[in-house]
């Protein structure tokens, strides 16, 4: 449900922005342990068990409550932040956290504390006597003897050496150091890192990597200067990409995993005023961080009694990923980093700006995506080639579809059998028995060329391989799929999931349209559509399954279905999604796309590839 506290609050203002953080955190607070060091939520569970559930649940808190501290906000209870750092670092105490030699949920929860060490060392440091700040260094440094993985965890060992470092208290340079060479072999150039060395380039660029990087090099500029730089130039460089993934709403694309984080979308450009990027301006940078706060927060996304839950735009444990308790959410409070920047700073004293006029694409190799924006609405469409991500839940509808929009989200597989559960929106299903049903999966990286998108060949059997390009048309974006197959098929082709507001028990409900070659769904906000271009597939509505889309509890998919017997096939097909009240004339008007001269220069491509 909504919070009124937070729905209501207009956000204008650096006290605006306080006070939400105080509305954010208050409800949390009842279900703090004796001593602090433990937030025990009642609810679901997550892969790390219940000891770290309870120190994540604190420690997510300390991304809103240490920068808070840091701009001389007000907080009653910012004492149980240095009594919950002594009960959990103790080995007697029965709130410790305690210590494990592998990588663990604790080596994530640490990184808050190292910034605290660094920015706020009134707060988590000196309260604490001679024999506490031992235990609290001897319980950090663990994350020293810690094989961590090749992704963004590797800056948590950054943050908490140099927050020892900062306090005086034992740190390890050299470890930093080998540890700065992992993060360079994450970088990809363009200002783009990727999670995991040859990984995703998704959410974990922005809310991750680059805004631990930019952190650092605040916090550690005067001693490591060069190093601050380079951090700072590729953020400047990664935001004129970034700035794309935003609507005009303050809503985001939504794409990849750990997306139940929600407003950590903007943590990036909080990072980027609290370290002086000057890519664009602050008040443009105040506009996306308070815009798209105020988006979420008119969103179902809490509780009767305040708090956070698990899901994206409300509740929904499908989308979840394993490593999600309940507490993890509040990793969206990084966003709240701004509030160290003093009232008299050009962030806090800019006017609000718009979002600037975008490029209407914009094309971002080093993601294998085109972002399209929808002239004259706040649509934000991401067209993606796909990617190789580590495997986490629903990796082929986080990394594998066409299309990602912030108008429309996506859907995720409930179960590989039966279309309406398969999660097929802006994807290409094949079943063999028309009930077991495949998408791209596993997924490799795909590239930009030419103005369109060009993905990896997908071997869906052994003898079935499919390759797909996806090029972008105003509102529109035309697919072109090759499948070569020695076996008869089942295919079904999605459009935009949309929604369905009757099964919701609303009066927003859609028409529908079908024919020999296309399919239309139409509400009074939006419209779904998807059209045959070559080939012969017929039109249809599928419903998909309730709570598998991240927008909406129940929605409908336009599809195409049609048969394949062995062969080579080359179908084409052009999809809409537009959000507005004018949906219905851009989809009856004629679409300006030389589908048979795009066919003819892919078919030519891969004739060539063939022989060469």
């Amino acid at each position: 449900m909504k919070f009124p506290a937070l729905a209501e609050n207009p956000l204008a203002s650096r006290s605006d922005l306080q006070r939400a953080l105080d509305d954010l955190i208050r409800p949390v607070l009842p279900f703090v342990s004796a001593s602090g060091a433990r937030v025990d939520f009642d609810g679901s569970g997550a892969r790390h068990g219940k000891m770290d559930m309870g120190l994540e649940g604190f420690s997510r808190l300390l991304w809103g409550l240490i920068p808070l501290h840091a701009g001389g906000g007000d907080f009653a209870e910012f004492s149980m932040v240095p009594r919950a750092l002594v009960a959990g670092t103790d080995p007697a105490h029965p709130e410790y956290w305690g210590e494990r030699a592998w990588p663990c949920q604790a080596n994530v929860e640490m990184a808050a504390i190292g910034m605290g060490l660094a920015l706020t060392p009134e707060l988590v440091w000196e309260p604490l006597t001679a024999r506490e700040r031992a235990n609290l260094t001897r319980w950090l440094l663990v994350i020293n003897r810690v094989d961590l993985p090749p992704n963004n965890w590797q800056f948590f060992r950054i943050l908490v050496n140099h927050g020892l470092r900062a306090v005086g208290a034992e740190h390890d340079p050299a470890v930093m150091e080998s540890t700065f060479a992992q993060i360079e072999k994450m970088y990809v150039g363009g200002g783009w890192y990727t999670d995991h060395v040859g990984g995703p380039g998704d959410y974990y660029v922005p809310f991750a990597l680059h805004y631990y990087g930019l952190v650092y090099a605040r916090l550690a500029e005067e001693h490591d200067a060069t190093r601050a730089g380079i951090f700072r130039e590729r953020a400047a460089e990664f935001a004129a990409d970034f700035i794309h993934w935003h609507a005009a709403d303050g809503s985001m694309v939504p794409y990849g995993r750990s997306l139940t984080y929600r407003f950590s979308q903007a943590a990036f450009w909080s990072a980027a005023a609290f370290a002086g990027i000057e890519t664009f301006s602050p008040a443009v940078m105040k506009g996306l961080v308070l815009r798209h706060l105020r988006w979420w927060f008119r969103q179902p996304i809490f509780t009767e009694t305040g708090l956070l839950t698990v899901g994206y735009r409300y509740p929904n444990l499908n989308i979840a990923e394993d490593y999600n308790a309940p507490g993890s959410p509040y990793w969206a409070l990084k966003t709240f980093l701004v509030l160290a920047l003093a009232e008299e700073t050009p962030f806090w004293q800019a006017e609000e700006a718009v979002l600037p006029e975008l490029e209407p694409v914009r094309e971002i190799p080093e993601a294998a995506m085109i972002v399209c924006h929808d002239p004259g609405a706040t649509h934000t469409l991401a067209l993606c080639a796909g990617t190789v991500p580590v495997q986490y839940r629903h990796t082929p509808e986080k990394y594998g579809k066409f299309a990602y929009s912030t108008a429309f989200g996506f859907c995720v597989a409930t179960e590989p059998k039966h279309l309406h559960a398969r999660g097929f929106d802006n994807a290409l299903a094949l079943s063999e028995d028309g009930v077991y049903w495949r998408v791209r999966d596993p997924l490799a990286a795909g590239k930009i060329r030419d103005g369109a998108l060009e993905c990896a060949p997908w071997q869906a059997w052994p003898d079935v391989t499919v390759t797909s390009w996806v090029i972008p048309a105003c509102a529109w974006h035309v697919r072109v799929h090759r499948v070569v197959t020695s076996r008869d098929l089942e295919t079904a082709e999605g459009g935009f999931a949309i929604r369905n507001g009757q099964a919701e028990g609303d009066e927003l409900g859609f028409d529908s349209e079908t024919s020999a070659h296309d399919a239309m769904a139409i509400t009074s906000e939006a419209l779904s559509g998807i059209c045959e271009l070559s080939g012969e597939r017929t039109g249809e509505i599928a419903r998909a399954d309730a709570n598998s889309n991240l927008l909406s509890a129940s929605v409908v998919i336009p599809a195409l279905r049609g048969r394949l017997a062995p062969g080579d096939h080359w179908l084409v097909t052009a999809v809409l999604g537009t959000f507005g009240p004018d949906g219905r004339s851009v989809w009856e008007q004629p679409l300006d796309f030389d589908s048979a001269g795009w066919l003819r220069r892919l078919q030519s491509r891969a004739q060539d590839v063939s022989e060469g």
